[in-house]
């Protein structure tokens, strides 16, 4: 089922991220789905703070995907879920008319979010949504962003206990798939990390 959807100053406006958020709506569930949103808002502030250029349409659409691979229809039992969702990507944005450079650049964004040595000045939408997921999922560096605006940003987009259900899901992925990089990043401390965000506190 679509959700309502009010658009909020964290939002992108056009036709792509329209149908970015109806289709993560339709898959994800609210904190998921809000978590999704939050990591473009955080990547977009961070990238306005410091002068950093980056294709917004690209980013939102990346953003608003890049954890489908979590959800059920779309959990590979062979892939990390970062794959899957790089492939959920590059056939949604075929069906936008996009380009297949600019479809492959979707879906390595989407893979490329679960590192974290991607330099902004080679890469700035992978830079930049590996920036907001971290942001958002452990609290990285939102000591940096202005209280208001974080504020603003929980309460258009609620956390709805998205921390401790992104680990149970993160955690599934790692003991079915033990050599992804979900389980490298369970293996270094995801758990106590994502506790100690100052965004549930």
């Amino acid at each position: 089922m679509t959700r309502t959807r009010t658009r909020t100053p964290y939002d992108l406006d056009s036709a792509a991220a329209r149908s970015a958020f109806e289709t993560a709506a339709e898959y994800a569930d609210a904190a998921l789905l809000n978590h999704s949103v939050r990591s473009y808002a955080f990547a977009a502030e961070y990238a306005r703070e410091r002068g950093i250029a980056y294709d917004a349409e690209l980013l939102y659409v990346s953003a608003l995907l890049h954890d489908l691979g979590l959800t059920a229809p779309f959990d590979s039992h062979t892939l990390p879920f970062e794959e899957a969702g790089g492939h959920v990507a590059r056939v949604f944005t075929a069906g936008l008319g996009w380009a297949p450079a600019r479809r492959a650049r979707a879906q390595e964004v989407i893979v490329l979010h679960m590192r974290d040595d991607v330099d902004a000045a080679e890469d700035a939408e992978s830079h930049l949504l590996q920036v907001g997921t971290s942001a958002d999922v452990s609290g990285l560096r939102v000591e940096g962003f202005a209280p208001s605006f974080t504020a603003g940003l929980l309460a258009a987009y609620p956390r709805r206990g998205f921390g401790a259900a992104f680990l149970a899901l993160v955690e599934n992925q790692a003991v079915r798939k033990p050599t992804c990089a979900a389980a490298t990043y369970v293996a270094s401390g995801a758990a106590t990390r994502i506790a100690a965000n100052p965004l549930d506190h």
